[in-house]
């Protein structure tokens, strides 16, 4: 197996789908016999393991949650002479994996998890529209200039701007070590720790954003006789709180150790996500690892991550009126459509996406010099 310098601008201890695909694929490769290491923006609250390798950083002032380094190299990691450069950011430290492939003679493939322009927003409201033309147009200057695109979904590889260079469909995969359905005890003790109401629950966990329309989930859910599950933080959660004030059928349980996640998944009739930007949606692959359909967007990657009838079903972004349908027939089918998933559970698995990520690493390796 080759030996992989892995540069990402989120690590953890910032809780995210980027984070944790970055920190579940370097594992898995590891277990191959391969050597990944990693260059993140350090943090007080998180120990770098071995082969980890922080970059000075401060916080983002746009953005709380995130942390802000330069494009600098860390001392120690030239000396592993990588084979492959791979940047998760084209963004402050994907320049320095650039620069870094360049110096060592290494490709560089380059993964788009996220297109920038969406959160222009967070930096100013007023000139979203030209930061986010400028974002762009940064994007397509930084993808172009890698050997390799790295995407999770087809939808991604139609939308991302990479000019001639090569995109490649490499799904972030599940842990299926840690994501499948937990046992009942589990579940049941699960709902006492976090006084979950009685009943049916449906619910969501991941970064609450204000891009997500976590709000359309609050208002589809309000008449209907289910317990309401929120998991995550992130800059939208005050303006949700206020919203749910008043109403017992809500719960916001913020951060939850990864270890609890399947238990939350299992516990639900129906996973929610209403977000219309996702490049894949890691949190409703992790649910369906769970057994537990989907209620999405048809919008973005959900698309094409929910199959329609199978690991959920889709509603159009926006209509609440469809949104509170869609829960509705799912709750209805909630003994049946669970029974259809194990088979997909199998398709999820992270090894299989790294199967294919060397795959890609070995073509830029066989176009090198």
């Amino acid at each position: 197996m080759r030996t992989v310098a892995a540069f990402t601008d989120t690590y953890l201890p910032t809780v995210n789908g980027v984070s944790y695909t970055v920190r579940t694929w370097r594992r898995y490769w590891r277990q191959r016999g391969g050597r990944m290491s990693v260059v993140y923006p350090e943090s007080d609250d998180y120990r770098p393991d071995t082969g980890e390798y922080p970059v000075p950083s401060v916080p983002f002032p746009f953005y709380r949650t995130f942390r802000f380094a330069p494009p600098a190299v860390p001392e120690g990691i030239g000396d592993l002479r990588p084979d492959v450069v791979h940047a998760h950011t084209p963004f402050t430290l994907g320049l320095a994996g650039r620069r870094f492939a360049s110096r060592v003679e290494a490709p560089l493939v380059a993964s788009y998890h996220t297109p920038a322009g969406e959160y222009a927003g967070y930096i100013s409201d007023t000139f979203a529209g030209p930061i986010g033309r400028v974002a762009d147009r940064y994007e397509r200057w930084y993808f172009g200039g890698a050997d390799a695109v790295v995407v999770p979904s087809e939808t991604a590889a139609d939308a991302v701007d990479a000019g001639e260079t090569p995109v490649h469909v490499v799904s972030n995969g599940v842990d299926l070590d840690l994501f499948g359905p937990a046992d009942p005890a589990a579940v049941e003790t699960f709902r006492e720790r976090h006084d979950l109401p009685e009943g049916p629950l449906v619910g969501y966990t991941g970064r609450h954003g204000h891009e997500k329309r976590l709000g359309d989930l609050l208002a589809a859910t309000a008449d209907l006789d289910v317990g309401v599950v929120i998991v995550g933080d992130g800059p939208a959660r005050a303006d949700l709180e206020r919203r749910a004030a008043g109403r017992a059928d809500v719960r916001f349980l913020g951060f939850l150790d990864r270890r609890a996640l399947p238990a939350f998944y299992t516990a639900l009739e129906a996973f929610l996500f209403p977000s219309p930007v996702e490049t894949q949606g890691l949190v409703a692959l992790e649910a369906i690892a769970c057994g537990t359909p989907v209620v999405a967007a048809a919008d973005g990657a959900l698309t094409e991550t929910v199959t329609e009838g199978e690991t959920g079903t889709h509603y159009p972004p926006g209509d609440i009126e469809a949104f509170r349908a869609a829960i509705e027939r799912t709750l209805a089918a909630a003994d049946r459509l669970p029974t259809r998933l194990p088979a997909r559970r199998r398709r999820l698995g992270a090894d299989r996406s790294i199967g294919t990520l060397a795959s890609v690493y070995e073509s830029v390796l066989e176009g090198s010099p």
